[in-house]
């Protein structure tokens, strides 16, 4: 399977259809059009024929060396199948060809399939245990609003 850039018509999939890749519409206000129209060279898709069955939203850090994906999400019907792999080794040959030298990416603590996979991609956790184990920054995302950082050199 070829990873392309995203088009108009592979975004506005992705959010008609959010629910199939997350279970829910639960990220659909954060899937916002800025990741299309300002970025699109960092927003990528897997289709099969005209269906995207996979998606990473990405963009360069203007303070540092840092490729950072905001979503990698891949129909639940396609998952386990080397999608979310190939999407993130796609995204770092573009990140490293602008120079960054390092991918971050940042989830839930109750995302443990996220969790699962950017440890199996190599990604490193950063942070404090919680009460379950997984070291999360406290207030990352704001107040009370804990987050697992990952990061990855590349």
């Amino acid at each position: 399977m070829e990873v392309t850039k995203c088009t108009k018509a592979d975004f506005d999939q992705i959010i008609a259809e959010i629910a199939d890749f997350w279970g829910n519409d639960r990220t659909l206000s954060r899937h916002n059009h800025i990741f299309y129209y300002e970025f699109g060279d960092t927003a990528f898709v897997v289709k099969e024929g005209e269906k995207v069955i996979g998606y990473l939203l990405g963009f360069f850090s203007q303070t540092s060396p840092t490729a950072y994906v905001q979503f990698i999400g891949v129909r639940q019907s396609h998952q386990k199948r080397g999608i979310g792999r190939q999407l993130y080794e796609h995204f770092t040959e573009v990140a490293r060809e602008k120079g960054c030298t390092e991918l971050k990416a940042v989830t839930s603590p109750t995302n443990k399939g996220s969790v699962s996979f950017h440890r199996s991609i190599g990604m490193e956790l950063h942070g404090e245990p919680d009460e379950d184990g997984t070291p999360v920054i406290k207030d990352y995302g704001g107040p009370g609003i804990h987050r697992v950082l990952f990061r990855k050199k590349i």
